[in-house]
C-alpha cells in the first residue's frame, strides 16, 4: 500500500467530458477508481493491517474504492469448506473495525459477483501463457507445497486481473511481492485492446513505502500459515507472550551487546506504533546499550495496545450484530454487481457475444 504525501490528500481525478444542458460539452471530475483485495483468512494480523488495511481507511478518502474479500482466490489453497463463511465475515468485522467505511468505500464478498469468474475466463484467451509461467509467486507455492500445484494457482494472476479490471480501477495499491502481477495485468490489457479494440485502461500502481512486515521470526513475511502473526483480536496478554519471544537483532546475544535497529523487527513495528521521541529513545537504547530487548519490546508494547484497543472494541461491536455486517456486504455485493455487469456488457459487445440474459 502506498503512504499517501501531504499533497496525496486531495482526493485524485480525472477530467471527462460531459454535455450540459443546452448540448454544449463541459469537463467535470471523474474521481479514479483502486481496487483491492484480501483473502478470508479469518482475522486480520499486524501484517495485514500495516501493510494493507490501515491504508485502505486512508484511500477511501482520496479514491472511489472497492474492497473485495477475494474468496475465490483463497480456494486455490487447502481449506476447509464449513469454516468458510465464518472466516469471510470474520475478515469483514475486521476491515471494518480497522475504519474502513460502507458509505466511502464498497466492500463485497468476490464469490458474490459471478461476472468475475467470467471476465476471467475471457481474459485467459489473450493471457501470455510463457509470462504465467514466470510468476515468482506460482513458483514458490509450488515450492513450498508440491502436494498442491493445482491450474487455479497458475491462473490466479488472470483472476486479479479480472478483479482488476471489472471495476475499471486505474489505480492498485501493490506490495513489491505484487509488482510482477499487476504488470501482467497490463499486459494483458494491451493484448486484449489490441484484439479487440479499445476496451480496458491500463492499471496504474500505488507502490507502498511501507516496509516489509516480518513475522515474530524475523525470518519470512508475516503470515498466519506460518504461525508467525500477532492476530488484531488477540487479547492483551496474548499479545505479550508472543512480543516477548519474538526475534530481535541476532547481534544482541548479551544485555550489554550493542545492537543495530534497522537489522531488528520489532523496531520496524515502532516505526508504526511509537511517537517520534520513543522511537529515538529505542534507537539510541539499542545502539548503545543502554536498554535491553525486553526493555524495546515493553515500549513496543504499549504501543501496540493503545492502537488495537479501539479496532478490537468496534469489533466486539460488529460480532454482536452479525446481521449488520452481512447487510454491508450485501449492500456492497449490489453496488459492486452494478458496476461489473455494465462491464460485462461492454466486454460481450467486443466480442461479439450475445447480451447475458436478463
Amino acid at each position: 500500500m502506498n503512504s499517501p504525501s501531504k499533497q496525496g490528500l486531495r482526493r485524485h481525478v480525472l477530467d471527462v467530458v460531459v454535455l450540459t444542458a443546452s448540448g454544449a460539452p463541459s469537463k467535470q471530475p471523474a474521481m479514479e477508481t483502486v481496487f483491492s483485495g484480501i483473502q478470508p483468512s479469518g482475522e486480520l494480523h499486524l501484517g495485514n493491517y500495516l501493510g494493507a488495511v490501515r491504508n485502505w481507511v486512508v484511500l477511501q478518502g482520496q479514491y472511489r474504492c472497492f474492497y473485495c474479500i477475494v474468496d475465490y482466490h483463497a480456494i486455490t489453497q487447502p481449506y476447509d469448506p464449513v469454516e468458510m463463511t465464518a472466516r469471510t465475515r470474520a475478515m469483514a468485522i475486521d476491515i471494518l473495525a480497522c475504519g474502513v467505511d460502507p458509505d466511502r468505500a464498497t466492500l463485497f464478498v468476490q464469490s458474490a459477483i459471478p461476472e468475475h469468474t467470467e471476465l476471467a475466463w475471457v481474459l485467459s484467451s489473450v493471457a501470455p501463457h510463457g509470462e504465467l509461467e514466470r510468476m515468482t509467486q506460482f513458483k514458490d507455492k509450488a515450492e513450498r507445497h508440491p502436494e498442491n500445484i493445482n491450474a487455479g494457482l497458475f491462473m490466479y494472476p488472470v483472476l486479479q486481473t479480472a478483479d482488476i479490471l471489472l471495476y475499471g480501477a486505474t489505480r492498485v495499491p501493490v506490495g513489491e511481492d505484487q509488482r510482477q502481477h499487476l504488470e501482467l495485468a497490463r499486459e494483458i490489457v494491451r493484448r486484449f485492446n489490441a484484439r479487440f479494440g479499445e476496451t480496458f485502461a491500463e492499471p496504474q500502481p500505488l507502490f507502498s513505502t511501507t516496509p516489509k512486515i516480518l513475522g515474530l521470526d524475523g525470518q519470512a513475511k508475516m503470515s498466519k500459515s506460518l504461525g508467525n502473526t500477532i492476530a488484531l483480536s488477540e487479547t492483551d496478554a496474548a499479545i505479550w507472550d508472543k512480543l516477548r519471544t519474538a526475534a530481535t537483532d541476532p547481534a544482541r546475544v548479551k544485555r550489554t551487546d550493542p545492537g543495530t535497529p534497522e537489522k531488528c523487527n520489532i523496531y520496524t513495528l515502532h516505526k508504526f506504533f511509537s511517537s517520534d521521541e520513543r522511537q529515538k529513545e529505542v534507537h539510541v537504547g539499542c545502539s548503545t546499550a543502554g536498554i535491553g530487548c525486553i526493555d524495546c519490546k515493553k515500549m513496543l508494547f504499549e504501543g501496540v495496545k493503545a492502537d488495537l484497543v479501539r479496532i478490537r472494541a468496534r469489533g466486539d461491536e460488529l460480532r454482536a450484530d452479525p446481521a449488520r455486517v452481512d447487510a454491508i456486504l450485501a449492500r456492497g455485493a449490489a453496488e459492486a454487481r452494478k458496476v461489473a455487469v455494465e462491464t460485462m456488457a461492454r466486454v460481450r459487445a467486443r466480442l461479439g457475444l450475445p447480451s447475458a440474459p436478463a
